[in-house]
């Protein structure tokens, strides 16, 4: 008898844990569920957009009114109506949205980001508004630059934003001239005003407003296009219902015309995905 009822306990203390073993994976997954930053948006009433506002007719803060403006400003704005919050901008750069986006210092990226295969390794990106390729800025005076295939050439020094897709684009593409990564606050535009740098490159959007507000700006354009950039909004990775959102918005803003109002607004209608 005593034995029968050893077996028996035995028996009832397997099958529990058993049951416990059933029941582990749903308890400790629920004690620490991943709440997405739709729901923190929507509880708060805010939302910390990331921009970069060194960025002409993307995200600029015009030195004369200090007022931000560009497109995703005005998509920015748009995506706040949407989700019926209020925007908190946060300053970051090409070399720092990664981890701010990461640590959470910032709910969603927009600022004309290049949606690379590098990036995605560290962050999730939307579907693509608009379609980006290579431009170069130079001085009018310039004595050696009067064509895109000028560049490539020995003591010629070309200014890329540091962590920006130009950077590598830039050092893979030129076989005698220096590329020159240049680190926020510095600017590109500077460096070649400063005479440190002949050319810059960067994208239409920079390159038609630098010829907007300085006179000795003069964009020069490859033959044919060099790099295909899509740019996306950028969020932190593991979030899919916030991503499934962002998705749902970029459509929404390209069927029903608001995107290509803004897109005409700033100057970038050839840049329309």
């Amino acid at each position: 008898m005593a034995r029968i009822k050893r077996l028996t306990a035995l028996a009832l203390l397997a099958s529990a844990g058993f049951c416990l073993w059933l029941l582990a994976p749903a308890t400790f997954s629920d004690a620490h569920p991943q709440v997405s930053k739709l729901e923190k948006i929507a509880k708060s009433g805010k939302a910390a957009v990331c921009i970069w506002p060194e960025y002409y007719a993307i995200s600029f803060k015009n030195p004369r009114t200090n007022e931000l403006e560009g497109i995703d400003i005005d998509l920015a704005r748009e995506l706040a109506k949407e989700l019926k919050a209020e925007i908190q901008w946060v300053e970051t750069t090409f070399a720092t949205f990664i981890p701010d986006l990461q640590t959470g210092k910032c709910d969603i990226g927009m600022f004309g980001l290049a949606s690379s295969l590098a990036r995605a390794q560290a962050v999730e990106f939307s579907r693509p508004y608009l379609v980006a390729s290579s431009v170069g800025v130079t001085r009018k005076d310039h004595a050696k630059l009067k064509r895109w295939e000028d560049i490539d050439q020995k003591g010629i020094v070309v200014a890329v934003a540091l962590g920006s897709v130009a950077e590598p684009l830039m050092r893979g593409y030129l076989k005698s001239a220096t590329v020159l990564a240049v680190q926020p606050p510095a600017t590109r535009e500077q460096e070649v005003m400063a005479g440190r740098a002949d050319i810059l490159v960067t994208d239409l959007a920079v390159a038609k407003k630098l010829e907007s507000i300085h006179p000795w700006a003069r964009s020069l354009y490859p033959k044919t296009k060099l790099g295909n950039w899509p740019y996306a909004y950028a969020i932190a990775p593991g979030d899919q219902v916030w991503l499934n959102w962002i998705n749902l918005f970029v459509e929404t803003v390209k069927r029903d015309g608001r995107l290509a109002t803004y897109a005409k607004k700033h100057g970038l209608e050839t840049m329309l995905e």
